[in-house]
C-alpha cells in the first residue's frame, strides 16, 4: 500500500504544475484551473500511469495537452463568435416594408408590355441567354436586347423614385445592367 501511494504522489509535483500553468498562461487564475484540470484529468487517466515512470513529466505533459486543447478550443470558439458577429451585424430591413417593395416590384413588372415582360422573365429569372431567350421567343437577338433594355429602364423608374430617403436597392440580373 505504501508503494502505491508513493507511486502516485500528485501533491509533491503541485509547484511544478502550478510554476509550467503560469507559464503558460501568464494569468494566476488560469493557471490554477489549468493546474485543476490536469489533476482531473490525471486522476480519470492513472491507470495508464506506467508504474516507475515518471510522474512530474506525465503530469506536466497532461497540463501541456490541456493547455493546448484549450487554446484551440478559445480559438474555435473566438471564430464562431466572429462568424455569428458578422451574421448578427447585418441588418434587415423590417418584413412589412420589403413586402411592400416587392409588391411595388411585382406590381411594377407585371405593369410592362407583354413582350418585354417576356424577354426580361426569360432572361433574368429563367436565366436563359440572350441567344436561347431570343429563340424561343422566336426574335432577333437585337430585338430581345432591346425589350430587355426598356424594361430594365422602366423598373429602374421605380427605385428613382424618391421613397423616404430609401436608397435604390433594385438590381436586375441576367445580361448587362447598363
Amino acid at each position: 500500500m505504501k508503494a502505491q501511494t508513493s507511486r502516485f504522489n500528485v501533491i509533491g509535483q503541485l509547484d511544478s504544475l502550478r510554476r509550467y500553468a503560469r507559464s503558460l498562461t501568464r494569468n494566476e487564475a488560469d493557471a490554477e484551473d489549468l493546474v485543476q484540470d490536469t489533476l482531473v484529468r490525471a486522476y480519470e487517466k492513472r491507470s495508464h500511469f506506467r508504474q516507475g515512470g515518471n510522474l512530474k513529466g506525465w503530469l506536466l505533459t497532461i497540463l501541456h495537452n490541456g493547455f493546448i486543447d484549450n487554446k484551440r478550443s478559445n480559438r474555435a470558439e473566438a471564430s464562431r463568435a466572429e462568424a455569428m458577429a458578422s451574421v448578427a451585424d447585418t441588418s434587415l430591413q423590417p418584413p412589412q416594408e420589403h413586402s411592400v417593395h416587392l409588391s411595388d416590384i411585382r406590381r411594377a413588372f407585371f405593369a410592362l408590355p407583354e413582350e418585354q415582360r417576356a424577354a426580361l422573365h426569360l432572361v433574368a429569372i429563367e436565366n436563359l441567354s440572350y441567344e436561347e431567350a431570343a429563340a424561343t421567343l422566336g426574335i432577333p437577338i437585337g430585338t430581345l436586347m432591346s425589350r430587355i433594355s426598356r424594361a430594365r429602364a422602366a423598373l429602374r423608374l421605380l427605385e428613382a423614385e424618391p421613397q423616404a430617403g430609401k436608397i435604390a436597392r433594385l438590381r436586375i440580373v441576367g445580361g448587362r445592367d447598363e
